[in-house]
């Protein structure tokens, strides 16, 4: 072998020892690129004070914008019927399961949807099952349905509605549920953060219009008030702090897919660019008023 042929060998077994490892590194770093945007999205948390929280419990949910916004509405139409937490609880638990909480438009036979329900089960028609709205109240109805269902496990109530091969597979989404449960529900205060990283579907009175339409569909009779300021959006009136915070939390929820920009209730404010909740240093947050401002 030639002393250049020699040179070329090592030269390409270099090469291919340092792509090998670039490689790696490369695999790493184009991965890394994706966890910015991986971590972006919505974030339920409870404090450390709240009975039943305790470090040795699941105190926190990540989410991502579309999760978030079915989990939320999920629990307002369970708020809406008058029914207790529990329900809720069961009922995200199932969504977790069947669909990770995502309005799928297929699934195992003919089941779709949020609950994966089967129109030939007598759930609906597609389209009745693919609203939303339609399949968590369908839901609830059959959870009512069960009797006794408030003192069963979460795993056996969902499992007395959707009758699955998988009855247990429902009880390993109990703890993320009632973490979702309590935040929606208004029992902590700033505990939904979402962090909006793409351009907002809706603006300005678009965003108003369905804003106001979703929080009534959601909540039921609830009265809404146009913001008279010159930034676009609306306030809602709150009995007490929970219900504020059932509110505001719901806002934040679903401000990607209704172009939430921000959102002030008790000195509190959250804001797309921050993603987080913060203390309104004016202390200007009125307490009996949800103030919602949508992007323009």
């Amino acid at each position: 072998m030639t002393v250049r042929a020699r040179t070329l060998l090592v030269v390409v077994a270099v090469l291919a020892v340092v792509v090998l490892l670039g490689g790696v590194g490369l695999g790493r770093w184009i991965g890394d690129l994706s966890l910015p945007g991986a971590a972006r999205g919505c974030v339920v948390e409870l404090p450390d004070s709240m009975p039943g929280a305790g470090a040795e419990q699941l105190r926190r949910v990540t989410l991502d914008p579309e999760q978030m916004a079915h989990a939320a509405t999920i629990a307002a139409i369970g708020v809406q019927r008058g029914l207790p937490p529990r329900a809720v609880v069961v009922a995200l638990a199932t969504g977790f399961q069947e669909s990770k909480l995502r309005n799928l438009t297929g699934g195992d036979r003919d089941s779709v949807g949020l609950f994966q329900q089967r129109p030939s089960q007598g759930w609906g028609t597609v389209e009745q099952i693919m609203d939303t709205r339609y399949a968590t109240n369908a839901f609830y109805t059959g959870l009512e349905r069960v009797r006794g269902w408030q003192d069963m496990r979460v795993t056996d109530a969902a499992q007395a509605v959707q009758r699955s091969a998988f009855p247990e597979a429902y009880e390993k989404w109990a703890d993320e549920s009632q973490v979702l449960t309590a935040a929606l529900l208004g029992e902590a205060t700033g505990a939904v953060s979402c962090s909006v990283d793409r351009d907002p579907v809706l603006r300005g009175v678009a965003a108003t219009a369905a804003l106001t339409d979703g929080l009534r569909l959601d909540w039921g009779d609830l009265e809404t008030v146009l913001s008279a300021l010159e930034a676009p959006g609306l306030s809602v009136a709150a009995d007490d702090q929970q219900a504020g915070w059932r509110y505001a939390h719901w806002l934040v929820s679903h401000a990607t897919d209704h172009g939430v920009k921000r959102v002030t209730f008790a000195d509190q404010e959250w804001t797309a660019e921050e993603g987080g909740w913060s203390s309104i240093s004016d202390g200007d947050g009125q307490t009996g008023q949800v103030v919602a401002e949508v992007f323009a």
